[in-house]
């Protein structure tokens, strides 16, 4: 039963990864791509806890963890860049 929902999770993740992506490429403004840019994040962060799951190491935990805090970091200094043009005051 759980290889059937860790192969259909993936499935859907993955799609989700895919039009997220086709968003950062085609979104029509800055916003539209940061938004994207964020979901990646937590699209790849779903994707390594699946696989953490299915092959039953906690390092891809550890990993997924590591991305949250970055995607966190990145995305909040893209907002600051966009709204006041500079990071760092």
């Amino acid at each position: 039963m759980l290889n059937i929902a860790l192969v259909i999770a993936f499935t859907l993740v993955t799609t989700a990864f895919a039009l997220t992506l086709w968003r950062l490429l085609k979104g029509p403004s800055a916003p539209d791509r940061i938004l994207a840019l964020d979901t990646l994040y937590i699209n790849a962060i779903a994707l390594l806890v699946l696989l953490g799951i299915q092959l039953g190491s906690a390092l891809y935990f550890e990993a997924a963890l590591l991305i949250a805090l970055m995607g966190f970091v990145g995305t909040v200094a893209l907002c600051k860049f966009l709204l006041r043009g500079d990071i760092i005051e």
